[in-house]
């Protein structure tokens, strides 16, 4: 079996060895050569109001990766995605400990410097206040967008001090802050207190989720989202503990794995132009199975990347 490659594209992926990055992809931050997707670890959880711990979570989703590093087409895709894509794993953000306002601007001029690259943007996390200055990042290039948010909790929590901002306030301050359309946005998997009168995102809670099929969810996302161009924000803690017991603040009652891979393949052709998976907490995990439901959401995002691309090539 050929060894993994650093730079350039990885070929015959050993499961376990050098496993240095998501899925082995190449480790680099050169996207000059037309990279379609960048994945970025942010270990950040300096404003985690439950359990702390997700720094560690980017680490966790990649090794996770290795399990899903076969050769060949994802089920129940009919291709295989990196014959479609080239990706690259640009590595975690350095910033000074402690210091979110360092973070801010590290995340701002490499988002940046992603974006120009004509690469779309695959977060890990990392605590969820990281959305934020990824909105921000995003808004520069695409507007107002429309943000599609699955979580347990709303995150429209204000604080005291309007001037701070923890990981359960970050979209009370986006509409405000003009990055994402409120009327075009929404919310799934909510199973936390939430007062509607509060905010004007549409909600579809836990419950409701999982009583509806999977592809009536997809369709109330893509109705309401309409032409904006959307952004895609994951708490991992929208799935139930059974599934994703590692993360800070779970609850239950919340999404099967399954359901959520049926959602997310039911946007295929939804422009969403950036993405965000957070609050993985590997020193609460078991077995690996949240990181690995993480990395395997993040799969499912890059074959829709695959699906928009094969689907131009085939048109063209």
């Amino acid at each position: 079996m050929a060894r993994n490659k650093l730079i350039g594209d990885p070929v015959d992926i050993s499961m376990y060895a050098n496993q240095f990055s998501y899925l082995a992809r190449p480790l680099t931050r050169e996207l000059a050569t037309n990279f379609d997707a960048a994945v970025i670890g942010l270990p950040f959880d300096l404003a985690t109001t439950g359990r702390a711990g997700t720094r560690s979570g980017p680490t966790a989703i990649r090794q996770a990766s290795s399990n899903l590093g076969w050769e060949g087409r994802r089920w129940p895709w009919t291709f295989d995605a990196f014959k479609y894509l080239k990706v690259a794993d640009y590595g975690d953000l350095d910033f000074v400990p402690g210091d979110a306002q360092d973070l801010n601007a590290e995340i701002a001029k490499h988002v940046n410097h992603i974006i120009e690259s004509k690469t779309t943007l695959i977060s890990m996390g990392g605590d969820h206040y990281l959305t934020l200055p990824l909105l921000k990042a995003h808004a520069k290039h695409y507007g107002k967008m429309a943000l599609v948010h699955f979580d347990a909790h709303t995150d429209t929590y204000p604080n005291a001090n309007e001037a701070e901002v923890d990981h359960g306030s970050m979209f009370h301050f986006a509409p405000k802050q003009g990055l994402i359309d409120p009327d075009h946005s929404i919310q799934l998997g909510i199973r936390t207190e939430y007062r509607p009168e509060a905010h004007d995102f549409k909600v579809i809670d836990a419950a409701a989720v999982n009583d509806m099929p999977a592809d009536a969810v997809a369709a109330s996302i893509i109705e309401r989202v309409g032409n904006l161009p959307v952004y895609l924000t994951f708490d991992i803690d929208c799935l139930d503990p059974a599934y994703a017991p590692g993360t800070g603040t779970p609850v239950v009652g919340g999404l099967t794995t399954d359901k959520v891979l049926k959602i997310i393949r039911g946007l295929k052709d939804v422009n969403i132009v950036g993405f965000d998976l957070v609050e993985v907490n590997p020193a609460y995990d078991n077995a690996n199975i949240t990181a690995l439901a993480g990395a395997t959401i993040m799969l499912e995002f890059l074959y829709i990347l695959a699906h928009q691309k094969r689907t131009t090539v085939t048109h063209a």
